[in-house]
């Protein structure tokens, strides 16, 4: 019997800095850096809040091919929407084209600006923080340290274990439903059978999966025990400092360049 060569599984990349912080913390500390920046529509602080996010980000050992790959829905939306900005966003100033309902000007042009940057400075933190996150791990996080109630937690962690199988069902019924030659005819109607096979099938699994876990005690309302400690350590506070530091510094140079613009007014 001959060996099996066997290629060598390729090395996952590692976050340095970012891997080891506690994935609730990863969550507080984006929150405290993206909400900051939605209050305001304007291209410094975007400008700012990106900049220093990339700096960072590298240090960290976020590769521009990596970056790419993980960012790459929002690399695509954030020119779009600037993209509407830029046609039908408030007309100000000169006005250098101008059809039917679309218009630019100095202020679309200012605003399209903003939009993309934010877009960006926003998307970007929120994809990479969560980039390699267990499901498990951020349910002790939220359950221990944000003490949010354990059968919320519990459920959502369950709800998010089963999302990885609805790829494998729709699968499995496509193959299914071509072996009995009722799957090669009329795409639309296919896909709605199939998603209405698809949410049935969901429904009972949840539902026998709910009396399991009530079964087990998974809803009581007692003090429960958990399987493995969330902690806070240095690295955690640091991350949450750098995010308020990232939005303070970012809403205070673009109020010293006179373009701080908060949605409401």
């Amino acid at each position: 019997m001959t060996a099996v060569d066997v290629e060598p599984a390729v090395p996952r990349v590692r976050l340095r800095y970012i891997d080891d912080v506690n994935p609730a913390m990863r969550l507080a500390a984006a929150m405290a850096l993206t909400t900051p920046l939605i209050i305001t529509v304007d291209w410094v602080s975007a400008a700012i809040a990106a900049g220093i996010q990339l700096v960072l980000f590298a240090i960290a050992g976020v590769t521009p091919r990596l970056l790419l790959r993980r960012t790459w829905p929002i690399l695509i939306a954030a020119p779009l929407a600037g993209l509407s900005m830029l046609l039908y966003g408030k007309p100000s100033g000169t006005v250098y084209w101008e059809f039917w309902v679309a218009k630019i000007t100095d202020g679309s042009i200012e605003l399209a600006v903003a939009v993309t940057l934010r877009v960006l400075a926003i998307g970007i933190p929120a994809a990479l923080l969560f980039m390699r996150v267990d499901p498990t791990d951020l349910a002790d996080g939220l359950a221990q340290i944000w003490r949010l109630p354990a059968r919320f937690v519990l459920g959502a962690l369950a709800a998010t274990r089963l999302v990885g199988l609805f790829v494998e069902d729709w699968r499995a019924m496509a193959l299914s439903r071509r072996a009995r030659g009722i799957g090669d005819h009329g795409a639309l109607r296919r896909g709605a059978t199939m998603a209405f096979a698809l949410l049935v099938l969901a429904i009972r699994r949840g539902s026998k999966l709910a009396t399991a876990m009530e079964a087990r005690g998974f809803g009581s309302e007692t003090t429960r025990t958990w399987a493995r400690v969330s902690t806070v350590g240095p690295r955690d506070v640091l991350l949450i400092v750098l995010a308020v530091l990232i939005a303070a510094v970012s809403l205070a140079g673009a109020v010293w360049a006179g373009t701080f613009h908060p949605v409401w007014s």
